[in-house]
C-alpha cells in the first residue's frame, strides 16, 4: 500500500452503493409531485424526450424535463389512464411542451390551464379539444392517435373586442383562450369602478362584528335548550 493510500480510506463497497441509493431517493423525494404523479419514465423518442435532450442545461427526471434550477419545463404523462390531469397539474404551470396523450380524459380541459402562459406545445388524444379552442393556437394538428395544438395565441392581443376589459382595468393572458381583468393603480371593485384604496380594516371589521353576532346568537340559542331540558 502508498503513502498516498494509506491517506484516503476506502469506504467498504456496501456502504458506498447504500450511500449512492440514498442520494439518489432522496433526489426522486424531491422532485414535483407532477414528475412521479404517472409510474415509469417517459419513452426516449417521445416529444417531450426529444425537446430535452436537444434543449442545452435540461434533464430528464421521471416523467418532467427540468432546468438546473428545478423548474418545470416539459411533462409527459401519456399514456397513464387518466381521466383528468390531477390535482398537481399545476406544478407544470412553467411547461413549454406537455403530452397527454393516449389517456381517457374528458373534452374540456380549458380550466386545468389556468397559469400555462409559457406552454407551447400540447399533444392530446383526437378526441379531446385544445383547450381554449382552435382560435387559442396558431396550428392544430390531426394525425392518427393524437393532436398537437401548437403555438399559443396571447388572448390579451389576438381578440380584436376593445372592451375586453373595463376602462380602469388591464387584460392579462392567462393560458389557452384565458385572461385576466387587472385593476389599475387605484381602482378595485366590479369592473374596476370603485376608485380608493380597498378597505382592509373596514372589511375585517364587518367579517369580525357578523362573526361574532352569529356566535353570540348561537350561544344564546343553545343555552335556551339547555334550560329547556
Amino acid at each position: 500500500m502508498s503513502p498516498h493510500d494509506a491517506d484516503c480510506p476506502s469506504i467498504p463497497l456496501p456502504w458506498a452503493a447504500a450511500l449512492l441509493l440514498a442520494l439518489s431517493v432522496e433526489r426522486v423525494l424531491a422532485l414535483p409531485e407532477i414528475c412521479i404523479y404517472c409510474p415509469g419514465s417517459m419513452r426516449n423518442l417521445s416529444e417531450v424526450a426529444l425537446y430535452c435532450k436537444q434543449t442545452p442545461g435540461l434533464m430528464v427526471h421521471a416523467r418532467c424535463c427540468l432546468n438546473q434550477k428545478g423548474t418545470i419545463l416539459g411533462l409527459d404523462l401519456q399514456n397513464c389512464s387518466l381521466k383528468d390531469p390531477g390535482p398537481d397539474f399545476p406544478q407544470a404551470h412553467t411547461a413549454v411542451i406537455i403530452d397527454l396523450q393516449a389517456n381517457p380524459l374528458k373534452d374540456d380541459l380549458a380550466n386545468n390551464f389556468h397559469g400555462f402562459t409559457q406552454l407551447q406545445t400540447l399533444i392530446l388524444p383526437t378526441d379531446v379539444n385544445c383547450p381554449g379552442g382552435i382560435n387559442a393556437w396558431n396550428t392544430v394538428t390531426f394525425y392518427r392517435d393524437n393532436q398537437t395544438c401548437q403555438g399559443q395565441r396571447d388572448v390579451c392581443n389576438s381578440t380584436g373586442d376593445i372592451e375586453i376589459c373595463p376602462e380602469n382595468g388591464s387584460c392579462v393572458h392567462d393560458g389557452p383562450g384565458l385572461l385576466q381583468c387587472i385593476c389599475a393603480d387605484g381602482f378595485h371593485g366590479y369592473k374596476c369602478m370603485r376608485q380608493g384604496s380597498f378597505s382592509m380594516l373596514m372589511f375585517f371589521g364587518i367579517l369580525g362584528s357578523t362573526t361574532l353576532s352569529i356566535s353570540i346568537l348561537l350561544w344564546g340559542t343553545q343555552r335556551r335548550k339547555a334550560k329547556a331540558s
